[in-house]
């Protein structure tokens, strides 16, 4: 830090100090006012606190904050860890995240889509993990394709930066395609919807075997999927010299975390991590940032799920427990979550008939509407407790989008 300009130490300073006042003031953890204080004091402040540090950028539509926890979980040995662990994902949470660890020598910076072009040229991450892609708050985010075309520029201008990408994702690997160094990691795709033509010309693409064992290529031109040089497997990953690493261990339920623990091994051992050193630090993320947190309340045991739009209900529809158990669904509108609900006809809700489901949230009208047109039965409730107190002592999934969940992570215990 002290290698910092005066101006920059400056900004570094002023910014914690703001960052703390939010915090004793209870408005969060401080990292956006913080680096936005930063940033407005130094504009290159973010360039200066990458300098000499060798950095991973993960970014996706779903699944960067878990990937990032347990990234950042299996590089330990290497040493102290920069990381924007709560979830700021535009530059001012990493100006933050730098700050914080003045001495780390390596950083993992979870990164929103859209600014993975500016914050790559800012920082030169060694590394860009790129998992997925899908609609996401059309409302305030770019269309995913020109999201794919901007990843693709970027890494074009970026030869020294290597891609970890997930080959199963068509958008995801032609963003990729222009890199240099590219490893390609078969870690999936669930969610299909938005990944029916070719993004190199248009025409349709063709698709073979199972979710897991799946192949792609256009029918029209030459784009096709690259071979892998990691493959995920139902609970095992085969790795470049085709071991075959059980994930067993790993804690974080569903088919979504057995990809982000795929995309981990993948980026770690781009430094020099094997998966036999990373795969026991993995086992030991458990909750991340509220994420799969299961909380007590007056004999309830609430288990909180974050969903933001498609292809997020369907991940969170795998892990919940077996039917018939009640399930709460919550969602607002506001500017974290995108105005537009829209996308609430795009999930599949019949998943949830013969369940016990309570609707709440700022747009229940809207998701009551969605439910009875999928003939799911429900009950509406003006607040989370009601939903909570009508369900006998016992397990109780609740699913919420981004602010919804905040709220009732915050009514109801905040576990990291």
């Amino acid at each position: 830090m002290s290698d910092l300009p005066l101006r920059s130490q400056l900004a570094v300073a002023l910014g914690k100090t703001a960052a703390r006042m939010s915090r004793l003031a209870g408005k969060g953890d401080g990292s956006v006012i913080g680096g936005r204080i930063g940033l407005r004091l130094d504009p290159e402040l973010l360039t200066r606190l990458a300098k000499d540090r060798k950095l991973v950028l993960v970014s996706a539509t779903n699944g960067k904050t878990t990937t990032t926890r347990l990234i950042t979980s299996a590089m330990t040995p290497l040493g102290e860890i920069a990381t924007n662990a709560f979830g700021a994902n535009m530059p001012t949470g990493h100006v933050s995240a730098l700050a914080s660890a003045p001495d780390a020598r390596y950083g993992v910076l979870e990164c929103d889509e859209k600014y993975v072009p500016m914050v790559l040229k800012e920082t030169g991450a060694n590394v860009v993990a790129l998992m997925n892609l899908s609609r996401d708050q059309m409302d305030r985010a770019a269309e995913i394709w020109l999201l794919a075309g901007k990843w693709r520029r970027a890494l074009e201008a970026s030869p020294e930066s290597h891609v970890v990408a997930n080959c199963d994702d068509p958008l995801v690997t032609w963003g990729a395609a222009t890199a240099r160094s590219v490893t390609w990691v078969a870690a999936g795709q669930h969610w299909r919807e938005d990944s029916w033509c070719c993004p190199e010309c248009g025409g349709p693409l063709d698709r073979q075997g199972t979710e897991e064992d799946s192949d792609w290529r256009c029918r029209q031109c030459h784009f096709a999927r690259p071979k892998p040089d990691w493959v995920l497997r139902g609970d095992h990953v085969l790795g470049p010299d085709g071991r075959a690493v059980p994930l067993s261990d790993v804690q974080l339920p569903g088919r979504a975390n057995r990809s982000n623990a795929a995309i981990a091994l993948a980026v770690v051992a781009q430094f020099g991590v094997p998966p036999e050193q990373a795969l026991p630090l993995l086992a030991q993320v458990r909750s991340v940032a509220g994420r799969y947190t299961t909380v007590e309340h007056q004999g309830r045991a609430l288990r909180l799920l974050l969903s933001k739009n498609p292809a997020g209900w369907l991940e969170a529809f795998d892990v919940l427990a077996p039917a018939p158990g009640p399930v709460a669904l919550s969602i607002n509108a506001q500017g974290p979550d995108g105005r537009d609900t829209s996308w609430l006809w795009d999930v599949d809700y019949r998943i949830l008939r013969g369940r016990p489901v309570w609707a709440t949230g700022e747009r229940r009208v809207d998701l009551a509407a969605r439910l009875e047109a999928a003939d799911v039965q429900f009950t509406v409730v003006d607040d989370i407790e009601q939903a909570v107190l009508a369900v006998p002592p016992g397990q109780l999934d609740v699913i919420a989008n981004y602010t919804a969940f905040q709220d009732i992570r915050t009514r109801y215990g905040r576990v990291v």
